[in-house]
């Protein structure tokens, strides 16, 4: 592997590692995406490491955990990620509260079922979810790769002053109806250009 093969090879591995959030990736799936062999996937890891490590301009480090490496942010800054967190406690973004609907109503979650119903990647809002003590992991989900399951937490009852689930309120759903020769495309295409 020349230089700049290395070099491509540690931004691919750092992608993949933000890519993955906090479910991390093992040596193993890395080398299988790669396809390299396991001492130049160690060399490209120890590589990033060390380069997180002693930049101090880089607010992340790598971390192995539970046999998997992650991102996660450097402990000597942790005073203002704790301020950033304590200072947008006050108000939850439009996004986040869907998120926090979606694990409410469907608990427990897996991360990907979230993101399914939103369609979009909602990583760092869970992250951030959990950071404000709203949403718990609570375990694993018994499919293969075993993902974490999301559900809310106390704080979340007592901030939303709820004695107990039941008491959401129920989920609105529209009913559109159409005569009986106009397929569903034909409707969802006339309502789209309303919209305009």
């Amino acid at each position: 592997m020349n230089n700049l093969q290395l070099e491509m090879n540690i931004g691919i591995v750092e992608g993949m590692l933000y890519l993955c959030g906090d479910e991390g990736i093992t040596s193993k799936e890395i080398q299988a995406i790669l396809e390299l062999k396991e001492e130049e996937i160690t060399i490209l890891l120890e590589s990033l490491k060390e380069r997180l490590e002693n930049d101090v301009s880089r607010g992340l480090q790598l971390v192995y955990l539970a046999n998997k490496y992650k991102l996660a942010t450097k402990i000597e800054y942790k005073e203002y990620y704790t301020l950033m967190v304590d200072q947008s406690e006050s108000k939850l973004s439009n996004a986040a509260m869907e998120t926090l609907a979606i694990i409410a109503y469907n608990q427990p979650i897996t991360k990907l079922r979230v993101e399914e119903i939103r369609g979009v990647n909602s990583d760092a809002m869970i992250r951030r979810l959990q950071a404000k003590a709203l949403v718990k992991d609570v375990g694993r989900e018994e499919t293969p790769g075993r993902p974490v399951l999301f559900a809310v937490t106390n704080e979340f009852m007592d901030t939303f002053n709820l004695k107990s689930l039941e008491e959401l309120p129920p989920l609105e759903t529209k009913e559109y109806k159409t005569e009986e020769n106009e397929s569903i495309f034909d409707f969802k295409y006339r309502e789209d250009m309303n919209d305009n």
